[in-house]
């Protein structure tokens, strides 16, 4: 007996400690490929550009000028998989009601080069920022919108600069949090190396924030977004969809919520109804 529970404890700890020497391996899962403007459909709405991040990366990310001097730009941290290629039918409707657009790339994400970590994410989205800035955009023009992994991404963005903005698509209080509920077998909390923590940064935020999340989200639970909420800054709501797992907002009338959200307090001046209207005579 004995000697099983030695065994038992030996394999506990043994697989503890994959865990953490494997943990990015569990956090970032990057199309490491180039993604191509065409082949997602948004070569009239986007345009391949490239800028540099402090540590020396070169970042290549699809851009939509903004179509006038004073129009909001929508600058979008996508989550932990794939690559801004899967993003691109997402920000049309976007583009059609009168916004820029910069899908921003990660390091190691779409042919970036470099290894995803929080600092290098932060590195990077800071990049976005002063790219928008070399092409006249103001931070306070900024929306920064963060899905899933890239929440964390915007609230430290927002936490950093002045912006109209910021929008939350499935977001965590703290990937610790998740990464504890998931694993809520070993003590993980102290062994998590990258751990965008939301909780401490969304009440330095200084903008109107909008959350949404569906109540069947088993990746992210929508415990974690409530209680981000619970901690932001006023002004603030959140959208609950019931029965929506982690994916799939576009089809239950996301951006429909986004854009009231935004014109409500007057990011932009356009109704839904115009939008329509642009998108199908586009």
């Amino acid at each position: 007996m004995y000697s099983f529970l030695v065994g038992l404890a030996g394999v506990y700890v043994g697989v503890m400690a994959l865990l953490y020497v494997f943990q990015r391996n569990l956090m970032y899962f990057p199309n490491f490929a180039r993604p191509d403007i065409a082949a997602a459909g948004a070569e009239s709405v986007l345009q391949a550009v490239s800028y540099p991040s402090a540590d020396n990366i070169e970042l290549t990310s699809w851009f939509r000028p903004p179509p006038a001097p004073d129009a909001p730009v929508l600058l979008h941290f996508h989550g932990n998989a794939g690559n801004i290629g899967d993003r691109a039918d997402r920000i049309v409707p976007y583009a059609a009601s009168g916004m820029g657009i910069l899908l921003a790339e990660y390091r190691g994400f779409g042919g970036n080069g470099g290894s995803p970590t929080e600092q290098g994410l932060y590195a990077d989205a800071r990049a976005a920022v002063d790219f928008l800035r070399q092409q006249g955009v103001t931070a306070d023009r900024v929306v920064f919108y963060g899905e899933s992994l890239g929440s964390g991404v915007a609230v430290q963005m927002a936490t950093e600069y002045s912006c109209a903005a910021l929008v939350l698509e499935a977001p965590y209080s703290s990937v610790v949090d998740v990464a504890q509920d998931r694993y809520w077998m070993f003590p993980v909390k102290p062994l998590v190396k990258d751990r965008y923590d939301s909780t401490v940064k969304i009440g330095k935020v200084r903008c109107p924030v909008f959350i949404m999340h569906g109540t069947a989200d088993r990746v992210i639970p929508i415990k974690f977004s409530e209680r981000l909420y619970a901690l932001a800054p006023s002004p603030k709501e959140m959208k609950v969809y019931p029965g929506l797992g982690h994916v799939g907002f576009d089809e239950v009338g996301g951006f429909e919520e986004v854009h009231e959200f935004l014109r409500r307090h007057g990011i932009l001046g356009a109704t839904t109804d115009d939008v329509q209207r642009q998108s199908v005579t586009n």
